[in-house]
């Protein structure tokens, strides 16, 4: 990173609004690449007058919309073949039905969230278009997320100027609480799922009351 950096520091700016959208485009595809700090780092090149805060903000999430739709497409005419190949270990083929039934339910919200939910990014946008998601909706809430989150990186490497660096230990920190909250809702919401379907009863008794 720290090499990447100082290079894009000596390129033409037009060149460096390419980085920031290529990076924010390959992290949905080839996850975890570091787009996030390269998005702090280009802030601060704002501080240093290198680049302007609205080209780097509207690149950088046309590059995160653009690599969500490529993953979107991917889960909408491969999803199923990919899962039934045994490719995603950590989805059972069973479970598939399930996935796709949350995600009709709560997919839109979780789209507006999912620049917020580091190491989820690909996943959600995979899903998206397995469950057939509306794709124009899709694409305008996406962008939106990614706008609100790029938005922060930006202004943060801004005000950091060259202590840009400082903030990799606290998105690090961040990304962990992120991961450890969506897995123990995830994992809540199976228990619940699973409890239903074992015990339709009680789960219709507690309904009523």
């Amino acid at each position: 990173m720290e090499e990447i950096v100082q290079q894009l520091s000596t390129w033409n700016p037009l060149w460096i609004y390419a980085a920031i959208a290529v990076f924010c485009f390959v992290e949905n595809l080839v996850p975890p690449a570091p787009s996030d700090m390269l998005v702090v780092a280009c802030g601060s090149f704002i501080g240093f007058g290198s680049v302007d805060f609205i080209p780097a903000l509207l690149l950088a999430s046309a590059g995160s919309t653009a690599g969500f739709a490529v993953m979107y497409g991917i889960g909408r005419w491969f999803g199923r073949r990919i899962i039934e190949a045994g490719k995603l270990r950590f989805i059972p083929v069973a479970r598939v039905h399930t996935v796709e039934m949350w995600f009709q339910k709560y997919g839109y919200a979780v789209i507006v969230a999912n620049r917020f939910l580091s190491g989820t990014r690909a996943v959600v946008s995979f899903f998206a278009g397995m469950s057939e998601l509306s794709l124009p909706k899709t694409m305008i809430l996406s962008f939106v997320s990614a706008t609100a989150w790029n938005a922060i990186l930006l202004y943060a490497g801004k005000e950091l100027g060259e202590n840009w660096r400082d903030i990799s230990e606290i998105l690090m920190i961040y990304s962990r609480a992120i991961t450890s909250i969506v897995i123990l809702t995830l994992l809540f919401a199976l228990g619940r799922y699973l409890y239903k379907k074992r015990h339709p009863v009680d789960s219709q008794n507690q309904g009523n009351a």
